[in-house]
């Protein structure tokens, strides 16, 4: 799929560099359930056809739109799409912003999160999810559901 020329209205789900089966498996069962796209940034932690990746998304990944990136950075400098980063150093709480129905949602690697680059160019599209100061992170797999769930109800739940 050219994931410039989509132009149907749909959020999507992108995973920087993801690094743990599990959770790659649960994002895309949440995909599946949701009607969501999951786009997936090379290189990942794990092969597609890995069996725990597969458990973990059980009979779903036939149901998602899944599609893979080779260089993030370059794709968002040339999309007209609104995207948002989401992290746990950002200040702007996730809650506190207007999704529309066809943006991307970006989370970052599990053990090192998003490249200072993107903190650099886009600071204003970083969001976070609120915790208790002494926490280090959600799981991702939590994180992509609390926000996509919250994005998909602010747009009336569709495809569901």
């Amino acid at each position: 799929m050219n994931l410039l020329q989509n132009t149907q209205e749909k959020l999507k789900v992108v995973l920087f560099e993801p690094q743990i089966p599990q959770n790659a498996g649960n994002i895309v069962r949440t995909c599946a359930v949701t009607g969501t796209d999951l786009i997936l940034v090379k290189p990942l932690g794990f092969q597609t056809s890995d069996r725990m990746l597969k458990r973990a998304g059980l009979d779903y990944w036939g149901g998602v739109n899944v599609s893979f990136l080779d260089d993030l950075f370059v794709f968002l400098n040339n999309t007209t799409t609104n995207f948002y980063f989401f992290s746990s150093h950002a200040k702007k709480n996730y809650s506190q912003t207007n999704y529309k129905p066809n943006d991307l949602l970006i989370f970052g690697s599990e053990t090192t999160g998003l490249p200072a680059l993107y903190h650099k160019t886009w600071a204003e599209r970083f969001l976070t999810i609120p915790m208790k100061a002494e926490s280090r992170c959600l799981n991702l797999s939590n994180a992509v559901s609390i926000v996509l769930y919250e994005a998909l109800r602010q747009n009336g739940f569709p495809n569901m």
